[in-house]
Parts: C-alpha cells; sequence; structure tokens
C-alpha cells in the first residue's frame, strides 16, 4: 500500500492555493478602478472596503465560532458513559 497523503495535504498544492487565492485578491481589488460605487454612506465608498469588510466578517464568524466551540463542548467521554 503506498502511503501517499490526500492533494490537499501536499506542501505543492498548498503553496498553488494560496498563490491563485493572492492573485485572485489581486484581481478583485484591480476591478474596483473599472467602476464608481454609488456609496450611501462615505465609508463604503473608499478603495477596497468590500474586501475588506468581507475579511472582518469572515475572522468574526471564525472567532464567534471558536467562542460557541468552548460553551458546548462536551468532554471526552461524553458518549463512553454506560
Amino acid at each position: 500500500m503506498v502511503d501517499e497523503k490526500h492533494w490537499l495535504e501536499r506542501p505543492e498544492t498548498i503553496a498553488k492555493l494560496w498563490r491563485g487565492g493572492w492573485v485572485l485578491l489581486a484581481l478583485l481589488l484591480g476591478a474596483e478602478f473599472g467602476y464608481h460605487p454609488h456609496a450611501y454612506f462615505t465609508v463604503d465608498g473608499w478603495f477596497g472596503f468590500h474586501a475588506f469588510y468581507g475579511f472582518s466578517a469572515c475572522v468574526a464568524m471564525v472567532l464567534g465560532a471558536k467562542l460557541l466551540g468552548v460553551y458546548l463542548k462536551r468532554g471526552e467521554d461524553y458518549y463512553d458513559r454506560d
């Protein structure tokens, strides 16, 4: 039996995914030069606001999930009780 890692665990695949993510981010931020935002507030007219807002929302969800995990966690022997 060959002990081969899953394709998502290989270092070269991880590096390609990171590079692809950075390229996608650069393309999306570059697309902001191609349109004029009609901002309702001053802050949502700033360059890169939507990227920053999306990233902040993602971080908040991850931290919220970790906080929920602290309160909802069961003991290691929760299912082994007789």
